[in-house]
Order: structure tokens, then C-alpha cells, then sequence
């Protein structure tokens, strides 16, 4: 790898400090998060393979998480869920992908299916926040929730 390729690779971010101060770039981050647009969650299939699939998502990097936590509201007999649920309580590795033109960011980090009213209500509340409307009512609906353990991007 030259010294050029080396420095435009991404870096992952790392923990704000214990101060509760984050630095412009971990700022940027969190508002391209608040922006409205939609990502893409990549899971993976019993086979191995990716899946990869457009979802609303909404994210908080100051949640009780090494780098907050991001929720994602779907059907339970979605592939995303099924794949997920696959994994057992462990859960999944997964990745969480936004692009607005050049700007870009990923979350990695291990999602769990919720399936408990009040975690449900919770990610619905904070999907009206951000998407300005409520989703509509699904008794099938189910919470991904995804510990984020790593972010990367260039949102500036």
C-alpha cells in the first residue's frame, strides 16, 4: 500500500472522552445521521451471502453503547429479522450504510431483534422524529436494535 492509499482510508472513530465533549467530526457525524435520508443494513443470509437492503433508521451516538445505538423497525418475518433472529441471542454482526453524494458513513455492530412493546413504541417515537411521521400501526412489527461498536464516514 502506498503512502497515498494509506491516508485515504477511513478511520474508525473512536469513543468521545470521558468528558462528554465530542469533536467536530463526531458532531458532523451525528447530524448526517439526523439528516432525513434512508441507509442500507447489510446482514447475512444462512448461506454466508449478504443482504443488503434500504431501511429507515434512526441513530444515537450518545446512547448507553461503546458508540450509541442505532434502531431499525421491520416486519418479524422480514429476511433482515429472520436473518438476525438466526443468530441467536448473541446476535449479528451487521453494517448500516448513508450516502448523500460524497459524504458517506457506516455503523458496524451486533444487532439483536426486540420484540417488546415498549422497545417497539420507543423506536417508533424516535422514527417520527426524524422521518416526520409515524409508522403505520403492524402487529407483525419487530425492533432491530444494533449496539454500535464502530463508525466510519467522511461527512464533511
Amino acid at each position: 500500500m502506498t503512502s497515498t492509499e494509506s491516508q485515504q482510508q477511513p478511520q474508525p472513530r473512536q469513543p468521545a472522552p470521558a468528558s462528554g465533549t465530542a469533536s467536530a467530526t463526531e458532531t458532523q457525524l451525528a447530524d448526517f445521521w439526523r439528516e432525513y435520508r434512508f441507509a442500507t443494513l447489510t446482514t447475512l443470509r444462512p448461506d454466508g451471502t449478504p443482504h443488503v437492503v434500504p431501511v429507515s433508521v434512526t441513530y444515537e451516538p450518545e446512547a448507553p453503547a461503546p458508540l450509541g445505538t442505532a434502531r431499525v423497525v421491520t416486519r418479524r418475518g422480514s429476511r433482515k429479522a429472520r436473518n438476525i433472529a438466526a443468530a441467536g441471542e448473541e446476535g449479528m454482526r451487521v453494517a448500516l450504510c448513508q450516502v448523500d453524494r460524497g459524504r458517506w458513513s457506516t455503523l458496524e455492530g451486533r444487532a439483536r431483534i426486540r420484540e417488546d412493546a415498549a422497545s417497539i413504541a420507543d423506536a417508533e417515537r424516535r422514527y417520527e422524529e426524524r422521518y416526520g411521521r409515524r409508522p403505520a400501526p403492524n402487529p407483525e412489527r419487530v425492533l432491530i436494535e444494533i449496539t454500535v461498536e464502530r463508525t466510519l464516514g467522511s461527512v464533511s
